[in-house]
C-alpha cells in the first residue's frame, strides 16, 4: 500500500528529491495511516463525515471511562486496509491532551508501534 508522505511535525505533504510530491510504501505507509485514522475527528473528512473518532462529543472534556476511549482508537486503527489488529496503550488523559501509543499488527504479521 502507498499513501501520500507526511512531514511529521507538521502532519503536511513532503516533496521527493525531484520535486514532485512524496510517497510512503509499507510499513511505515500503515503506521502513517494509523496515526492519521487516530488523529481524524468525527465530521472532519469532508468527502466522508461519519469516519473518525468523536472526540468533541464524547472523549474530550466528557473525561469518559478509558475503556471507550481505547476502544475508539482500536476501531480508527482497524480502518485502515491492511491492519489486522490493534491495542491501544493511553498514557496521558487529562481533559483536553490524551497521548497513547497504538500497537498494530498487519497483514505481513508485521507488528509496529504508532505514537498519538
Amino acid at each position: 500500500m502507498n499513501t501520500l508522505l507526511l512531514d511529521r511535525t507538521a502532519w503536511d505533504l513532503v516533496l521527493d528529491a525531484s520535486g514532485n510530491i512524496a510517497m510512503a510504501t509499507d510499513p511505515y505507509a500503515i503506521a502513517q495511516d494509523v496515526a492519521s485514522a487516530v488523529r481524524l475527528f468525527l465530521g472532519e473528512l469532508y468527502y466522508d463525515t461519519t469516519k473518525g473518532i468523536p472526540y468533541f462529543q464524547q472523549i474530550l472534556g466528557q473525561l469518559p471511562p478509558l475503556a471507550i476511549v481505547k476502544a475508539q482508537v482500536v476501531a480508527a486503527a482497524l480502518t485502515v486496509p491492511e491492519v489486522t489488529s490493534a491495542q491501544c496503550i493511553v498514557i496521558s488523559f487529562d481533559d483536553r491532551i490524551i497521548t497513547g501509543q497504538v500497537i498494530v499488527t498487519d497483514t505481513n504479521s508485521r507488528t509496529q508501534t504508532v505514537s498519538f
